[in-house]
């Protein structure tokens, strides 16, 4: 026990020296000895915690009060030791802290108690969290072991409670807002939806309002109470909110106790009031407590809902008393209140409920307001939010709210009612219905629906809703609304009697009352106006005039009796200007007041007014009043629709005029005019296949309608006609404006228009190539325009299109003798002075003189002559007919210009051997154009026009006008085609190849451009190219484009020259025979390409018409060297003889063509230079004598004529082929000797020749010679492998080869050598029908005779070039009927095809 003793005091005193470590030695010597000894825990302890060692230091403590547990040193040791770690051990500190309060309460030490719980509170507040502070606060709180022994010594519990409650708030805040934080970047989080849901977790578990409570209950302080009592509420309003509609119930109930409390105590908490008044599910405003609002007013006067209540309860319409009138106050304080302007109290209310917008009652009072005012549609608009707010309150509170809804609706469906009627009257008869399902007996409803079915027309209905409702409240209102229905329904006497008994009972106290009494006085004086339409009874002033001057004397501002007073000023007091001003007035009060604004637009259009048209036609259709209800049996409205189209067709707005004629005719589609009015607008905008079903639909209302009801309708005939004309269906407009003219036959832009129709329809088949339309439409222009003349001669555009006729005429020269020289003449000299005619006679020298002189020669050329200067006459005509009019003379100089040009370019050539002045018309062309420049400078047209005229006189002036022209507009292709061709012509390649380039660019569809190219590109070499854009240029050009016909058809022919197998297909030869035969029939002497057209139709084997064009050429050639005995005249002619003998052969005509040969050779035979043509004159011509005198068994001559040949070519294998056949054919021994020589030859000299071989072959079959028949095997046999042979050549072969197979078969068989020899051939050419054919004729298998079929279906066009007969001898091969059938469709005319069927019949 000493030892114990010793080591506790040395534990004590190293204490003491602070030497730790010998005392945690000596403390554990004693534990050692007794581990239950008090001293030596605490001393371990303590050491411990001065060395820092905690963990073993509270281990020390802890045993050592487990030993001594009332003992204080140990709980303070501990304390201490918890103090220096922090909040780290804060939770076990609470529990020491509270051991050592109740310790000192025990022994009665409120001094220490207190001490050590202020101590602990102050250091969870400096070191906790925060709700480790919480904790430690809840130590001073009643209900608490500490709190009734140390009252008065610690803090008051209101301030606790506060404390407490302001850490609660703050912890929920920050929760609130780490929750939303974090699950806002979830997938698919809505910020809205996830924040509702925080607020809920965190509300619903929430302490707050207990706290609150608690300050409530525990504070002595008035404000402090109010505050809380204020965030009472506002928490449990806000958890409210936050809870789900299945749990508001109790939750609601609460809050309305909260706020019901505040408000008793008028307490001025906005929450409670706005939850107090908004609340109340009420269906009429009176049923609301007029204190309880007057005192929110004296709350919240600056407040919105305050401004409201303070606005309605000042106004007249207000349903409860004023303030003073509900207490009794002193005189003194009883002070008027001054009364409020009605525009400072709307100004006032509007200012309230944009502040206010979550009040739903704030938006009652002010749309019962607006409906005061009759501004239904700030009403309508006012009410739409009501419905929304009750819904976001409804969804808030989870109170049905019924009642208000139903009281909203109703505003809502009576402002819609009026507001642009009947446009929302279905909306608003949905509302009044479904109140109905719930309140029958809805006097508002019943009127609503009322009101509604007498804008619908169905006024027995109405009536019927409307005494329902008179039922249910007594009302002269609803009473006379009645009556005027009855009064609508035709029953003007009825309602008349019942209309007067309302008048005594309506007091003109206020403005309403006087604005009924004006209404029932005006509907009065229309039953009177109605019960008797007789002319005296409406003049009447003591009848119905004095109804409406009564009612306007009651109110003055009632539009319907303004519009009755119009009516009667205007079709019976014959007052224009009374009529007007009333009709005004009528309208200006109400936009309703269709009558009104009918006749006011009237009167604005016979006066041209249509900006005023317009403006009262948009007020009609902004009203609301034009379009039915959907569902509705009255008529629309159409006229303002179809006048704003007229002022929108006048203004040329056609996009706008489209939609508002549309819009008519969808109320009226039988409104005859806008049918009209649309197709005119379709026109104007381009939109032409819907102009014409718009008149087309006119048309059909005309037969339908009739006369009676439309009158005279012959615009839309010609309108009709004018869309066909633009779309380019001339005959159908012609027809059109025929059919006007029988009714209206001097109406001159109907008669001009039909005459242009005519022109613009002659130049349109003139560029289709339909020449005999155009001449026909030419003619008929011609017979319009005299009858036109004979009563308008001095218009511009009848001479203008004379002219264009005449010169229509110039383009299709072959039918130049159709032109009526004598009618034309008598149009010209009709009502004018010839010399007149002299205009610019100085330079073309075209007068009347001239022309008369033209009209009196014959022959095609003198009527050409007159046709060119009849052209002339009538566009200087035009010019003299155009003499006020600037721009018109411009055009008309313009257009003689051009005329001018035409009678250059037709007469060019004859002009040169006639006069040697061939400039003339040329230089007139020029002053027309620098004329028509003066006039109009900025005509890029006119500039382009003198460009071209001056291209041969003056390059410089030409190459300016041709840049004025692009400066003016840089688009025109036609321009950029002029450019590049002055350039070509002056030799500029690099700059002619940019202009034809930029209009390709501009204009891929402007066919001159292209053709500019291809010229640019044949004088560069490069003929395919250049072939390939005379083709493209043909392809897009018109038939009037005569150099392009020129270029590609020569182009053609010099391609199929130079490769022969480019002829073999007659499709590709079509296209430039076309052009060809178009350009015959633009000409009347055009000899080069005459001849070229005949060689086209001899290479399609139109044999006929190709001698007949080489006859011509002949005859043309034969004059044209009489007169100009000219060396290439005479070989040309030599060269058309030779053509004409090849043509003559080929159809047959055999002395002919002998003939011709013979001449040819004669004209030839002086030339003296050896040329390449001349040769082949001489050759062809040599050819086709050898031939025709083959066929009429002149052998002789044809041998000489071979011969000739053959020294001509210079021993050619193909002449030597066909000398030898005709020798062979003369059948002497000696000739047949000759044959095999000159065939042996060949052979030596040309040893690939394959015709030359074929002949030896058949030769050797025919003589039976064995020993030539091997010879010649050897070469057709290494023939038939050579890869260069046509087909027709493989087919000689190959039947070559079958004859001597059969003929010589060796050691084979005859037929299983024929039948090697084709199986043979089959393998080498698989491709080709022929060998397939002999198989299948050797053979009775099924299988050649198909591949044979197959393989010549290949080889036809447009595949190959097998011709019909082959592919008809394919086809009867095969044994069957229908393949035998096939066969004779395809070649008729032979033989095999019905042999095939003959044998498959039998």
């Amino acid at each position: 026990m000493s030892a114990v003793k010793a080591a506790l005091k040395a534990a004590k005193g190293a204490l003491d020296a602070q030497q730790y470590s010998r005392a945690i030695e000596n403390a554990t010597k004693v534990l050692e000895e007794d581990p239950k000894n008090y001293h030596a825990n605490v001393f371990l302890g303590l050491a411990f915690e001065k060395q820092g060692q905690n963990d073993e230091s509270e281990k020390a403590y802890k045993v050592a009060t487990s030993v001594k547990t009332n003992d204080p040193l140990v709980w303070q040791g501990l304390i201490s030791l918890y103090e220096q770690q922090g909040g780290r051990k804060l939770d076990d500190y609470h529990d020491v802290a509270l051991r050592l309060a109740n310790l000192y309460e025990q022994v009665d030490d409120k001094t220490r108690c207190q001490t050590v719980v202020d101590k602990y509170t102050d250091f969870a507040r400096k070191c906790g969290s925060r709700s480790q502070y919480k904790h430690s606060l809840e130590i001073l709180l009643p209900g608490s072991t500490l709190y009734d022994y140390l009252e008065g010594r610690i803090l008051h519990p209101s301030y606790t409670y506060t404390r407490l409650s302001e850490l609660v708030e703050q912890d929920e805040k920050e929760k609130i807002n780490l929750e939303i934080g974090q699950r806002r970047t979830r997938l698919g989080a809505k910020v809205d939806q996830v924040t509702a849901e925080v607020k809920r977790e965190v509300l619903q578990d929430s302490d707050l309002e207990t706290l609150y409570q608690h300050v409530i209950d525990w504070t002595d302080d008035h404000e402090t109470r109010r505050l809380y009592e204020e965030k009472l509420l506002q928490h449990a309003y806000d958890t409210l909110v936050a809870l789900p509609g299945a749990q508001k119930a109790s939750k609601r109930e609460e809050v309305a106790r909260f706020a019901n409390g505040l408000v008793i105590l008028k307490h001025p908490f906005p929450l409670a009031w706005m939850i107090t008044l908004e609340w109340k599910d009420i269906e009429r405003i009176e049923e609301l407590d007029a204190g309880l609002l007057h005192e929110y007013i004296q709350f919240f006067p600056d407040d919105g809902l305050g401004k409201v209540l303070r606005g309605y309860l000042g106004s007249e319409i207000s349903v409860f008393p004023r303030r003073l009138e509900m207490e009794e106050v002193d005189d003194d304080a009883r002070e008027e209140t001054p009364v409020m302007a009605a525009e400072d109290r709307l100004i006032l209310m509007a200012e309230g409920i944009e502040e206010k917008p979550s009040s739903v009652l704030a938006h009652r009072l002010m749309g019962e307001y607006y409906l005061h005012l009759d501004e239904y549609d700030s009403a309508a608009e006012i009410a739409r939010k009501a419905q929304r707010q009750i819904t976001i309150d409804s969804r808030k509170s989870g109170l049905p709210l019924t009642n208000n809804l139903d009281a909203v609706n109703l505003m809502l469906g009576t402002a819609l009612v009026h507001y642009q009627a009947p446009r929302h009257h279905p909306e608003a008869r949905n509302l009044f219905e479904s109140i109905l399902t719930r309140k029958p007996e809805d006097s508002s409803a019943l009127v609503g629906i009322g009101l509604i079915l007498e804008e619908q027309e169905e006024y027995d209905k109405a009536i019927q809703f409307l005494e329902h409702a008179l039922g249910q409240a007594s009302n002269i209102r609803i009473k006379a609304e009645a009556a005027w229905c009855r009064a609508l329904s035709g029953d003007y006497g009825t309602a008349c009697s019942e209309l007067e008994e309302c008048l005594p009972h309506v007091e003109t106290l206020d403005l309403r009352t006087k604005a009924l009494k004006a209404r029932i006085l005006y509907r009065v004086g229309m039953c009177i106006w109605h019960l008797n339409e007789s002319k005296i009874a409406r003049r009447d002033r003591n009848g119905a005039y004095a109804r409406f001057i009564a009612s306007l004397q009651t109110d003055m501002n009632l539009a319907p009796a303004y519009t009755s007073l119009g009516i009667y000023y205007a079709d019976y007091a014959k007052d224009k200007g009374r009529a007007r001003k009333c009709f005004q007035k009528a309208f200006e009060l109400s936009s309703s007041e269709i009558v009104a604004a009918e006749r006011l637009a009237q009167s604005f259009a016979r006066t041209s007014e249509w900006e005023l048209v317009e403006i009262v036609a948009q007020r009609v259709v902004e009203s609301g009043k034009v379009r039915p209800a959907p569902g509705s049996k009255k008529r629309g409205v159409s006229w303002p629709f179809a006048a704003l189209g007229v002022v929108q067709l006048n203004s040329q707005d056609y996009s706008r005029c489209i939609v508002s004629f549309q819009s008519a005719l969808r109320i009226s589609p039988k409104d005859y005019y806008s049918w009209v009015g649309l197709g005119e607008s379709y026109q104007n905008s381009g939109r032409y296949i819907a102009a014409t079903k718009a008149f087309e639909q006119a048309q059909r209302l005309e037969q339908e309608l009739g006369p009676k009801v439309l009158g005279d309708t012959w615009f839309s005939k010609y309108m009709l006609a004018n869309v066909k004309r633009e779309l380019g269906e001339y005959d159908a407009a012609t027809a059109g404006y025929k059919e006007v003219l029988a009714v209206k036959s001097r109406e001159y832009g109907v008669s001009i228009a039909s005459l242009q129709t005519l022109v613009e329809a002659a130049w349109q088949n003139l560029e289709l190539g339909f020449f005999g339309r155009a001449i026909e439409s030419v003619r008929e222009a011609l017979e319009t325009a005299t009858g036109i003349v004979t009563w308008r001669k001095d218009a511009f555009n009848l001479w203008k299109c004379i002219g264009d006729l005449c010169s229509v005429c110039t383009y299709i020269q072959s039918y130049i003798q159709e032109f009526r020289v004598e009618a034309i003449g008598n149009l010209l000299k009709h009502d004018i002075e010839l010399e007149d005619y002299s205009l610019l006679a100085d330079y073309d020298e075209v007068n009347w003189e001239a022309f008369e002189t033209c009209a009196a020669s014959e022959g095609r050329h003198s009527v050409l002559d007159a046709c060119c200067y009849a052209a002339v006459l009538a566009q200087k005509r035009a010019i003299l007919c155009s003499a006020n009019d600037p721009h018109a003379r411009a055009v008309a100089w313009y257009n003689l210009g051009w005329t001018e040009h035409r009678t250059h370019v037709c007469q060019n050539g004859r002009e040169i051997q006639a006069t040697g002045s061939p400039l003339k018309y040329l230089k007139a062309s020029v002053q027309c154009f620098k004329r028509s420049i003066e006039l109009e400078s900025s005509n890029a047209e006119f500039w382009n026009s003198l460009g071209i005229v001056t291209s041969q006189l003056n390059p410089r002036v030409a190459q300016h006008s041709f840049v004025r022209s692009l400066y003016i507009n840089d688009k025109n292709a036609r321009v950029w085609t002029n450019l590049g061709t002055f350039y070509l012509t002056e030799g500029d390649i690099q700059l002619a190849n940019d202009a034809f380039t930029r209009a390709q660019s501009v204009d891929p569809d402007h066919a001159q451009a292209w053709l500019g190219q291809g010229l640019l590109a044949a004088q560069l070499g490069e003929t395919r190219e250049a072939r390939n854009l005379f083709t493209h240029a043909f392809e897009i050009a018109g038939a009037s484009a005569a150099q392009i016909h020129r270029s590609y058809a020569s182009s053609t022919l010099d391609h199929l020259l130079l490769s022969p197998t480019a002829s073999k297909s007659t499709a590709s030869l079509l296209q430039p025979l076309l052009a060809l035969r178009q350009l015959s029939k633009m000409s009347l002497t055009d000899t080069l390409f005459d001849h070229t057209r005949s060689l086209f139709q001899e290479r399609i084997r139109d044999h006929a018409n190709a001698s007949q064009g080489f006859s011509s050429v002949c005859s043309a050639l034969e004059a044209e060297y009489e007169t100009s005995e000219s060396n290439r005249t005479l070989a040309y002619f030599a060269q058309a003889k030779a053509d004409l003998s090849r043509s003559q052969l080929a159809e047959g005509n055999f002395g002919g063509a002998a003939e011709n040969a013979e001449t040819a050779l004669d004209l030839s035979a002086d030339d003296l230079e050896r040329s390449s043509a001349r040769e082949k004159t001489r050759l062809s011509a040599y050819l086709s004598g050898g031939l025709a005198h083959f066929y009429q068994n002149s052998m002789d001559r044809s041998i000489e004529m071979f011969k000739g040949a053959l020294e001509e070519s210079q021993g050619d294998p193909e002449i030597i082929c066909l000398l030898s056949q005709v020798l062979w054919a003369k059948g002497g021994k000696q000739e047949r000797s000759i044959a095999r020589e000159q065939l042996l030859d060949s052979v030596e000299k040309n040893p690939g020749h394959v015709e030359t071989v074929l002949l030896l072959g058949a030769i050797a079959i025919l003589d039976d010679d064995q020993d030539t028949v091997d010879a010649v095997l050897d070469d057709l046999q290494q023939l038939r492998i050579r890869d260069d042979l046509g087909p027709h050549q493989h087919k000689q072969l190959a039947l070559l080869l079958s004859a001597i197979s059969a003929l010589h078969p060796g050691d084979k068989d005859q037929h299983v050598a024929q039948l090697s020899e084709a199986a043979t051939a089959v393998m080498q050419r698989p491709s080709l029908p022929y060998s397939w054919s002999q198989v299948a004729a050797l053979t009775d298998e099924y299988h050649p005779g198909e591949m044979a079929v197959l393989t010549a279906v290949r080889n036809a066009p447009p595949g190959g070039d097998l011709d019909a007969e082959d592919l008809s001898k394919a086809h009867a091969g095969t044994g069957k009927g229908e393949d035998a059938q096939r066969s004779i469709m395809l070649a008729p005319w032979k033989s095999f095809g019905w042999e095939a069927l003959s044998q498959i019949s039998s």
